[in-house]
């Protein structure tokens, strides 16, 4: 959008009611993240940022562009990176890893599974797909037989840079297990500066890309072994989460399994899922 001139834009402008409606149900239509009224605050803190990179000058101007002169065609990735939430951690859930690490991998190892499939279906900055790639590798190492391949999915161009790059702060790093972090997880050469990488093998088990959950079809490839969608669908209403985990269904093996989030649910809906551990899934 070609401005005249360019002011920064006011911390006292604010989105109308009427903007904000128009916004949360693009948000909603597009990504199935809810959007109420108590989050317009919030909104017009995310939205800042996007008029500072756009040279809009207020709120009013940035919805008349992207709704009115076909804005959404190039804005749409950013707006949506404004607003997503991208709390991530390494080892998050512990629960889950310690499941992967002590049954399910030794049991598909007996099974005489030689490849594994494996998708991180929000992946964020990059902290579980290496996570999963930590625990992986460290049992290959052990089992020997079992090879894997991880596929990293995210709605964010912003999160999946930083996944892409594998540079993390050291502080981030602090759960990872002293064994696994001396063999995974790089320091910085110059002394001193608190930035760590995670070691090339991993990052070359882990294949990034972009990836709506809100697609009527996931083009991942073949079904995976294992899914990780956890802590995103607490965003989505009842009838998004069973589109979305109907979907993740279709995309796993018969007796492929699914991992969400300690406080998401998928009780009540009609599934080919059993469990099998907390917050953990069998397709059968």
């Amino acid at each position: 959008m070609a401005l005249a001139s360019y002011s920064e834009p006011s911390s006292d402008d604010h989105i109308s009611k009427r903007n904000f409606d128009r916004l949360a149900r693009f948000i909603y239509e597009y990504s199935g993240i809810k959007m109420p009224a108590t989050k317009r605050t919030m909104l017009e803190g995310r939205l800042r940022r996007r008029l500072r990179a756009t040279g809009i000058s207020s709120f009013d101007e940035y919805c008349d562009y992207i709704f009115n002169h076909d804005g959404l065609q190039y804005e749409s990735v950013y707006l949506i990176d404004a607003v997503t939430t991208n709390k991530t951690d390494f080892f998050r859930e512990p629960n889950h890893f310690q499941y992967l690490r002590d049954r399910l991998l030794p049991a598909l190892h007996a099974a005489g599974t030689s490849r594994l499939r494996v998708w991180s279906s929000a992946c964020s900055t990059g902290a579980e797909p290496y996570t999963l790639a930590m625990v992986l590798e460290d049992f290959q190492s052990r089992a020997g037989s079992l090879d894997y391949t991880i596929l990293a999915t995210d709605l964010s161009t912003d999160v999946l840079a930083t996944a892409i790059a594998g540079v993390y702060n050291a502080d981030m790093v602090d759960p990872v297990p002293t064994a696994l972090r001396q063999r995974f997880v790089m320091e910085h050469v110059q002394k001193g500066r608190r930035e760590v990488r995670i070691h090339p093998r991993l990052r070359s088990k882990i294949g990034f890309g972009r990836l709506n959950l809100m697609d009527p079809k996931y083009s991942v490839g073949d079904p995976m072994h294992i899914i990780f969608c956890r802590n995103v669908l607490i965003y989505f209403d009842k009838p998004t989460q069973h589109k979305v985990v109907s979907r993740l269904c279709d995309n796993l093996i018969p007796g492929g399994h699914l991992f969400i989030g300690h406080s998401e649910t998928v009780s009540g809906f009609d599934l080919p899922l059993k469990q099998v551990a907390n917050t953990v899934f069998q397709r059968v």
